[in-house]
This record gives structure tokens, sequence and C-alpha cells, in this order.
């Protein structure tokens, strides 16, 4: 029976897998840095995610296009504050006041296999990094950021039709004012006209 026990106990470890979340942090990571390689050729490409210059740790350059083109892609969803609290729980720390750059002793370039080292930790709400409410913050300022850009252009656009209309519209006014000035200056000389022939027809 001990024998059974072990060798059920040796299977299970052998063949325990690492979190799903921590897998597809690893898959997304090592996948981004492929397809820049793939189009080095091609042209520069900017990063959205990539592993930092010494591999221990990794960097989201643009918060909002994570959250829009790579979330959905692995996860299913584009919440990056739900992607950082999930980070959190897994003992992740963010290294950079600057920018968001993310490490993990375990989780290393090259080192897969050090993800079955990395173990969910109980994490109260209180123990919440403070960070989160700033990454919130920055989601939505991003998504606020493009609105208020679209709406500028738009009223941008809006503005330029009406001062080209206003335009038009005082070139139309000039033109029927020269035209009126044209009537009137005719209009006097029919008048002359028929005073004259007038004064004539009396005269004989």
């Amino acid at each position: 029976m001990n024998h059974g026990t072990t060798s059920g106990q040796s299977s299970s470890t052998r063949t325990r897998s690492p979190a799903p979340f921590l897998s597809k942090t690893y898959d997304l990571l090592e996948e981004e840095e492929e397809e820049e390689e793939d189009e080095d050729g091609g042209g520069i490409k900017r990063s959205i995610v990539s592993w930092n210059g010494e591999g221990n740790g990794f960097i989201v350059w643009s918060p909002a296009e994570f959250s829009e083109l790579l979330l959905p892609k692995y996860f299913k969803h584009n919440n990056f504050s739900s992607f950082i609290r999930q980070l959190n729980t897994y003992g992740f720390k963010k290294t950079s006041p600057k920018r968001w750059e993310f490490k993990h002793e375990k989780f290393q370039k090259g080192c897969r296999h050090k993800l079955l080292e990395i173990n969910r930790k109980k994490c109260e709400p209180s123990a919440f990094p403070v960070y989160l409410k700033a990454s919130e913050e920055t989601s939505t300022s991003a998504t606020g950021l493009n609105r208020s850009m679209s709406n500028a252009a738009e009223q941008e656009n809006q503005c330029l039709l009406l001062m080209e209309e206003n335009k038009n519209l005082r070139k139309q006014k000039m033109e029927l004012q020269i035209q009126l000035s044209q009537f009137k200056a005719l209009e006097t000389k029919l008048l002359d006209c028929v005073g004259l022939y007038m004064q004539d027809h009396r005269n004989r």
C-alpha cells in the first residue's frame, strides 16, 4: 500500500502543471517576442509587452493596447486591473514607479520549468497593491483620452466646415452687393434716359 501511495504521489508530482494564468502570461511574452523577431526584417514594431533586459521580469509598455489586443486573446477579458490583481496573488512585484514592470524570482525568460515553483498566495483585499487604483485610472484615462481626442477631432472638422461655409456666405454676400450696386447704377441710368426723353418730347 505504501509503495502504491508513493508511486501515486510521484506520478502526481511529475504530471503537475503550472497555474494556467502563469502559463498564459509566459506564452504571451514568448509569442510576442517571436513575432517581433519575425518582423525585424520588415521594419521596427513597437512593443506592447516584452521581457526586460535581464529576462527576470517583464514590462507592459502600452497598457491600453495590452488591454485591447492581448488580454482578450489570452485571458478572454480586457481588464488590466484584473490582470494586475492576478499577478499580485502569485507574488509578483511592481518594481518601477515610472513604468509597468513586474518581477518574480521564479518567473524568468527561458525558465518555464520554474513556473511550477510559483504558488498562489492568500491575499485579502486590503493587501492589494496601491498601484491598482492607478492602473484603473490609467485605463479609464486612456479610454477617456481616446474619446476626447475623437470628440476634439470631430469638433475641429465641424469648425472647419463652418468656417468654410461662413467664407462662402461672405463671398456670396459680396457678389450680391456688387450686383446690387450694378443694378442701382443701371436704374439710375435708365431714369436719366427716361427723364431726357420726356424733356425732349415736351420741347417738341
